[in-house]
Formats: structure tokens, sequence, C-alpha cells
């Protein structure tokens, strides 16, 4: 498969599961915000937001205060900003269109048809009169790209590329989500050798962060007790069953990357099966013991490693 090709099919997947992970967090973080709780709480639940996708600074050089209100619209649909949902379906769409004889009738429409409706919707004032429903609506088109992604594609390097691209992005976006909120809510808790037996703290929070990556049921089945902290870290880190942990998503980028290995790409693949083989066989108590943040920040740094290795092997290099 030409580079190019392989660039535009990663990238694609890349930015519609970026979009998606954008709108669960801001629908989230919006509900969450409707309880009863302080100003400062509040505020600091924003900022979190803006933290994980590193815009902060980017946020307070446009809009100055923190807002809700303002935070929303400037990752939904401020142009001026690369990670808002418009410019990650716009980005989605031009990819697609880029590669149109490589995918599959079904699978471009539903991208330019997401795209269009979207578009429609912003123009309709949907987003302002129910910020919740419209958040669902872009995981749904996430949802069913994927489905007719994997239901319509012919199973060759086309789709292994868009997989690796939807893996990468998932497991990068669980591990800023988990680094912040939980530095958040209970970072004194986690530093080296100071993990606290009995951590309370508000379930809402907690449960907030498990329905961010569709996790608080999943969590209830395995683990059938209270949410505590230290679970909730292993369930989202260690456990390959639970889709948007971090072993399930380098379960299926190794998967991937092996049946597109070529010439150059033995250190890409021996980094991805290292990273693998850590997340198989760690333990969470390991984990916690040494600091879940420096794990995180580390994890984070390998991700993105592999990433560049990723884009030198087999893709035109190109800004995330």
């Amino acid at each position: 498969m030409l580079s190019r090709t392989a660039d535009h099919l990663f990238w694609m997947s890349r930015y519609m599961e970026r979009a998606e992970n954008t709108a669960r967090m801001l629908n989230v973080n919006y509900e969450t915000s409707l309880l009863p709780q302080s100003a400062e709480a509040t505020e600091q639940g924003w900022r979190g937001l803006l933290s994980i996708s590193e815009l902060t600074p980017a946020y307070l050089q446009r809009y100055g205060a923190i807002d809700g209100r303002r935070v929303m619209d400037f990752m939904v649909r401020d142009e001026s900003n690369p990670s808002s949902i418009l410019a990650c379906l716009r980005a989605a769409r031009e990819n697609a269109r880029a590669v149109r004889g490589t995918l599959t009738t079904e699978v471009w429409e539903t991208q330019n048809q997401t795209w269009l409706e979207f578009n429609r919707l912003l123009r309709d004032g949907a987003f302002a009169r129910d910020p919740g429903a419209f958040f669902e609506w872009v995981k749904f088109r996430s949802h069913l790209s994927r489905g007719v992604t994997v239901g319509t594609m012919l199973m060759d390097d086309a789709l292994h590329f868009i997989r690796i691209g939807t893996f990468l992005e998932r497991g990068d976006n669980t591990a800023r989500l988990l680094d912040v909120k939980f530095h958040a809510l209970a970072g004194e808790y986690f530093g080296p050798g100071n993990l606290k037996e009995g951590l309370e703290v508000d379930f809402y929070h907690w449960s907030a962060i498990l329905r961010s990556v569709s996790g608080f049921e999943i969590y209830r089945k395995v683990y059938r007790n209270v949410i505590r902290p230290e679970r909730v870290a292993e369930l989202l880190i260690l456990r390959p069953d639970m889709p948007r942990s971090l072993a399930a998503c380098m379960n299926e980028v190794l998967a991937n990357l092996r049946l597109v290995a070529n010439a150059q790409s033995d250190d890409t693949l021996r980094r991805a099966g290292r990273l693998q083989a850590d997340l198989q066989y760690g333990r969470s108590d390991e984990i916690l013991a040494t600091g879940l943040h420096a794990y995180l920040t580390q994890f984070l740094a390998r991700i993105n490693d592999l990433g560049e290795g990723i884009s030198r092997d087999f893709l035109v290099p190109q800004a995330a």
C-alpha cells in the first residue's frame, strides 16, 4: 500500500476517534457540572478537561477566565482549536475523501453524512438547546462509522491501518483522562507508597470517570462492589476485556501492526510488543505503589514514540 494512502486512512480513524473521545469527556463533565457543588469545583472540572487535551493555554489566550459554556464552545465548534469536534470531523472527512477509492461506499457515505449533519445541527441550534443529546449524537456517529468500517471493508492493509489509528488514539486518550482525573480527585493517595486504604471520594466523580469510557456497567459486572479508585485504575489500565483499557488498545495495535509489518518496522514492532507485554503482565498494586502519575506519563511518552515510529515506517510524516 502507498504510504500516502495508509497515512490518510490512519488519520481518518484517529480524528474520528478523537471526536468521539472529546464528546465523551464533554458530556460527562457537562452532566457533572449540573450537580450541587461549589463554583471552584465546577471550574476545576472544566480546567481539567482542557488539561487532558493540553489546550489550557490556547483557551485562556482566546477566552480568559474558565467558563463552562465557553469551554464547550471551544471544544465543539471553535475553528481555531485543531482538537475541536468540528476540526476533527472535518479532518476525518477530508482524509476519507482523499482515499475515496480505497473505502467502501458505505464508509465514505457515513463519513460525509456525519460532517454534513454535524454542520446542520450547529446551524439549527441543537448544540445550544441540548448539549447532552448533541454529544450522544457525536458518539453514535463514531460508533456507526466504526461498525460500517469493520462490517464492509476488506480485511486487508487498509483496514489494519484504520484499526491501528483508532486504538492508538483511544489508548492515548484513556491514559490522559486517567492521569488528569486521578490527579485532581485523589493525587495525594497515589504517590509512591502512599495508597490509603478505604479512600472515599464523591461517588459521582468516580462514576463520571467510568462513564466517560463506558465503563460504569462493566465495573459493576466485574467487581460487584463499591467504586474504589485502585480498581478503577486496574480496570482502565490492565484488563484486556475492557474495550477502552490501555491493555485492550495495545493488544489491537500490536495485532494489526504485525499484519502490516515490513522490512523497516522491526524496531517499531519491538517497542509495541514491549509496551503490550508490560500491560499484559503488569499488576495494579505495583503501578500504584510506584506512582500512577509517573506510570501514565511514561505510557504516554511510549505511545507517542510508537506513533512516531509508525509514521516513520509506514506513513507520510505528519504532525498530530
